[in-house]
C-alpha cells in the first residue's frame, strides 16, 4: 500500500462518477485534498461533493492549504489553481504519489520529481488487484459519457495488457 497520496480534483471526480472512489482512496493510507481542489469539488452539489464531505467527517481525507504561496503562485503561470496546490502540497507533505489528470500539471509534477497517477493509472490498479472489475469497452465508453477526456490510444495503451474478467 501507498503512504500518501495527494489528489487534485479530476480524479476525484471521475472515480467518484465511476463509484470507485472509496476502492481508490483504499489504495493510500493518507489522502489529501488542496483546498482550491476541494473548492472546486464543492462547487457542484453532485455525488464528488457528497462523498468528499462525507469522506471528511470520517477523517478518511484531510483537505489542506499549501503553504508555499510562492510555489503555487509559480506553478499556477501555467496550471490551474488546483493542480498548482496539489503538486505543492505533494512537495510539502514528501508524499509518495499526486494524483492528476491533466497532461501539462503531470509533466510538471514529474519534472519536480514526484511520482504521478492519473484517474486511468488508479483504474488499472484496482484491476490489477481484483479490487474492480469491468469490460474495457464499457469503461471506455462510461468515461465519455462521464466527459473524460483521453484518446482511444493513450486509453488503450493504459489497459493493454489487463486480463479482463
Amino acid at each position: 500500500m501507498v503512504r500518501s497520496a495527494v489528489f487534485n480534483s479530476s480524479p476525484w471526480i471521475f472515480l467518484t462518477k465511476l463509484g470507485i472512489v472509496e476502492p481508490a482512496l483504499s489504495l493510500f493510507q493518507q489522502i489529501y485534498i488542496p483546498l482550491s481542489a476541494s473548492k472546486e469539488i464543492f462547487s457542484k452539489p453532485d455525488e464528488s461533493a457528497g462523498k468528499m464531505k462525507e469522506l471528511q467527517k470520517k477523517r478518511q481525507v484531510n483537505v489542506l492549504k499549501a503553504r508555499s504561496i510562492r510555489l503555487v503562485d509559480a506553478l499556477g503561470n501555467r496550471l490551474g489553481r488546483g493542480e498548482a496546490e496539489a503538486i505543492a502540497i505533494a512537495i510539502e507533505m514528501d508524499a509518495d504519489v499526486v494524483c492528476l489528470d491533466d497532461y501539462p500539471a503531470r509533466s510538471e509534477a514529474i519534472r519536480l520529481g514526484l511520482k504521478v497517477k492519473g484517474t486511468l493509472g488508479i483504474i488499472r490498479r484496482l484491476m490489477e488487484l481484483d479490487k474492480f472489475e469491468c469490460n474495457l469497452e464499457d469503461l471506455s465508453e462510461n468515461l465519455k459519457k462521464i466527459n473524460f477526456r483521453v484518446s482511444n490510444k493513450v486509453f488503450w495503451e493504459v489497459f493493454r495488457d489487463i486480463d479482463q474478467k
